[in-house]
């Protein structure tokens, strides 16, 4: 068996020589079969051809000007050809292939140039040399690519062999008026596209005419790339011109960058201007109203303008349900979506991703895995976004499992896919597995992005490992993530749990650019360690920085107000909340103050508060209420308290315990055996108490009466030498 082995492998290695022998012997003309070999860099490029993309496409053509260089170093090698890579491509538009014989110049130019054969001329005066000449709609395809892929340096090549081509600047008829147009306006969009502003103002400056392409080519360029102000001061430019007329493209271009609150009032301009110049029944202009509106959070006039459409596509249901998702109307995207299967508009997956987005919001697990149904008779449950919308949609409803089952029969993962799943298990308790599920990725090579960083920082708790996190910091700096703002108050936020407030307070004070998050994270880790009084000094700076407090800095300045007993300043930052009308406080604002008044001993004041509530407090206040009295001691509005929390939530341990500690400092046995009996009768279970220490960059747990650690016989043999000294020297249990 073996002996056929090499016989064969034997076998495979000869035919492979005579292949090469056969073609190193071959005359010169079947030689062109030997550059295949060449061709195949290009199809090493990712996506560079499509699946059905012809080798004698376009795009080919340009794939190869990019590769000239090793092209034509094989072909000189194979003496095809005697051309500098240089000289192959000079100033002017036309390609020079000297000493290539009529034969070689049609099989080369069959396979490099067939989209430009018929502009293949022999050049009358030598035969040993062809010309390939290109016209405007050429250039401007071949630019176009240019822009697509980013290649700004072939991109100004081009633009330099136009200079040198009068014929392109100079037009001499109408026609050729158009024809410069669209060579100008290609030349625009690759310099705007690769980011070369300066350039691009400077071309369209020198340009000797424009048309409507022009203007919207550098307004929708600027705006692509965040300059807005760039943007619509050449809007209101071409407005201010009597030569120019704005058009769909225009519009939609303009709308497309109005994706903030702050650009609500601006929105509104452009839907006058919509109306005012007849383009309310274009369905792609009112598409882009809907998105812009529901961005804005203006949710009541991207449905005014849904409802008046003349014409609704499947964009324009979209942009619809997922505005309402956005805006977190969940019931009513949901309510819209089924509007939308029940009509002749069929969804797509944008839609289908839509309505799990809402489901997510709304933990509706039944109706997600109705979706998923779906899109899974639909044959669209393998795409990536539709994948990634599942497992968040699972992993907020609670079913991790069925998170990670989708997970692993992912057959192509993407940093958005693994980034959910990380999340999807921190949220539901499995911080641990999430960090597992990290490190197995590293191992297995797996490209880490800022995304994927920032979900791990957001598990790290009091349990976690400080040493596993100062890794994750070093890999930090080693991928260059320290710049990200996301990045960084994941940092400020763990070694702040971890413990190590310094630590925090370096990376905050590094940060090249800091959000109202890294505001929001430094005044909670302060909170967090008690010194309230630098939590209050932050929030001023906070202000003087010119970023805008949240809900989350009012609740790190409550907390931080409790731990100091600033009473009277908490309260000035409740009220401060309710005059601001686009704020307003959460239960968890109002469990802070109560537990502000209670550590201050105010627990009468604490209880009219909670009675003066504008809505029905929750589990978390009479918590917070219940918990002051059980510091003090006060059994009677403990049992109040308790009382309320056993309405709200008759399963949760905690008024029991907390009750029976209050009967206990009191000396009142019979009421705390009372409480404990009705405790066990609903059968309630006490929570488990455990600890944690982290012992060489590894975490050990221990839970009350544990006997399940592999070193059980040790530590409770040490337990038990302690609790003989301590009782030595005087110590007696209470």
């Amino acid at each position: 068996m073996e002996e056929k082995k090499s016989t064969a492998g034997q076998r495979g290695r000869i035919s492979e020589s005579a292949r090469a022998n056969q073609c190193s012997r071959q005359p010169k003309q079947s030689q062109m079969g030997c550059l295949l070999p060449i061709f195949g860099l290009i199809f090493d490029e990712p996506k560079s051809l499509g699946p059905k993309e012809s080798p004698f496409s376009l795009r080919y053509c340009i794939l190869c000007l990019k590769h000239q260089s090793e092209i034509l170093k094989k072909l000189r090698e194979l003496q095809l050809v005697s051309v500098s890579p240089i000289s192959w491509m000079k100033s002017r538009w036309v390609f020079q292939f000297q000493n290539l014989n009529s034969h070689y110049l049609s099989s080369w130019a069959s396979f490099l140039i067939s989209p430009f054969k018929a502009k293949v001329h022999q050049n009358p005066s030598a035969e040993t040399t062809s010309r390939l000449i290109l016209n405007h709609v050429d250039i401007s395809l071949l630019l176009s690519l240019c822009g697509k892929e980013g290649n700004f340096h072939l991109g100004s090549s081009l633009h330099a062999s136009i200079i040198k081509n009068p014929e392109f600047f100079y037009p001499e008829s109408q026609d050729d008026y158009r024809n410069v147009l669209v060579v100008w306006n290609s030349l625009l969009s690759v310099y705007l596209k690769c980011g070369q502003f300066s350039n691009a103002v400077k071309l369209f400056d020198n340009m000797g005419m424009k048309d409507t392409v022009s203007w919207n080519t550098m307004i929708s360029g600027f705006l692509r790339n965040g300059e807005s102000d760039v943007g619509f001061g050449y809007f209101k430019q071409m407005r201010g011109s009597d030569f120019y007329r704005f058009d769909r493209a225009t519009l939609t271009s303009i709308l497309a960058a109005c994706d903030g609150p702050e650009f609500c009032h601006l929105n509104k301009m452009m839907h006058g201007l919509v109306v005012l110049n007849g383009f309310e029944r274009e369905t792609a202009v009112g598409n882009a109203l809907i998105t812009s509106y529901c961005k804005c959070g203006c949710f009541g006039s991207g449905r005014r303008v849904f409802d008046e459409m003349f014409e609704r596509n499947v964009i324009t249901w979209t942009a619809m349900i997922s505005g309402l998702a956005q805006n977190e109307f969940y019931v009513e995207s949901l309510e819209l979506f089924l509007e939308m299967r029940s009509g002749v508009v069929e969804p797509n997956s944008l839609t289908y991703l839509a309505s799990l987005t809402a489901c997510s919001g709304l933990q509706a697990i039944s109706v997600g895995r109705q979706i998923h149904g779906l899109a899974w008779k639909l044959g669209i449950q393998s795409d990536l976004c539709i994948e990634s919308a599942l497992m968040d949609m699972y992993s907020k409803c609670g079913s991790v499992e069925d998170a990670w089952r989708i997970f692993e029969s992912t057959e192509e993962l993407d940093e958005i896919s693994m980034t959910v799943i990380l999340v999807g298990f921190a949220q539901n308790g499995f911080e641990s597995e999430a960090i597992q599920i990290f490190v197995k990725m590293m191992k297995a090579g797996i490209e880490i992005d800022p995304n994927m960083v920032s979900a791990v920082l957001g598990v790290f708790g009091v349990d976690t490992s400080l040493g596993l996190g100062k890794q994750l910091h070093s890999l930090i700096v080693k991928k260059s993530f320290g710049h990200n703002s996301f990045v960084c108050n994941g940092l400020i936020n763990m070694y702040s749990k971890c413990g190590e407030l310094e630590d925090s307070v370096e990376v905050f004070s590094r940060m090249p650019q800091r959000n109202s998050i890294s505001w929001n994270s430094m005044i909670a880790a302060f909170a967090r360690h008690g010194d309230g009084s630098k939590a209050l000094q932050l929030y001023e700076e906070m202000k003087m920085d010119g970023v805008q407090p949240t809900d989350v800095t009012f609740l790190s300045l409550l907390h931080a107000c409790s731990h100091v007993g600033f009473v009277e300043r908490g309260m000035e930052f409740l009220n401060s909340m309710n005059e601001d009308p686009g704020m307003s406080p959460r239960p968890e604002h109002y469990a802070c103050v109560v537990d502000m008044l209670g550590r201050a001993g105010l627990l009468t004041e604490a209880k009219n508060f909670i009675e003066g509530l504008p809505e029905n407090p929750g589990v978390l206040v009479w918590q917070a209420l219940l918990g002051a009295c059980s510091i003090h001691g006060d059994s009677e509005i403990g049992k109040y308290a308790a009382d309320q929390l056993l309405l709200a939530a008759p399963e949760t341990p905690a008024p029991y315990v907390l009750l029976a500690n209050i009967y206990s400092s009191e000396g009142r046995w019979k009421e705390r055996a009372r409480t404990i009996k009705g405790m066990k009768e609903m059968r309630v279970a006490k929570e488990t108490g455990i600890s944690w220490i982290e012992i060489e960059n590894k975490v050990q747990s221990f839970v009350v009466g544990d006997r399940m650690h592999p070193q059980a016989e040790i530590i409770y043999g040490v337990l038990a030498e302690l609790y003989r000294l301590v009782t030595d020297e005087g110590y007696v249990p209470n």
